[in-house]
């Protein structure tokens, strides 16, 4: 991960409203300037993956169209 990512405890992160209220098996997304972190929500201090904001819509787009 890339220095200048803050920690994760100082990040806002957020799921998907599809997660249901209680549920911990989710990814998470926070967004900073680089683009967007990337974690399992079950662990919310082990690894994140930093992906481009192109990446992310890409991404954001391909799971909204499938049904």
């Amino acid at each position: 991960m890339p220095d200048e990512c803050p920690p994760p405890s100082a990040l806002s992160w957020c799921k998907s409203s599809y997660s249901g209220g209680n549920t911990t098996e989710c990814v998470e997304a926070a967004f900073i300037p680089r683009g967007v972190l990337i974690r399992d929500s079950k662990r919310a201090d082990g690894a994140r993956l930093l992906v481009s904001p192109m990446a992310w819509d890409q991404f954001i787009f391909s799971v909204s169209t499938r049904r």
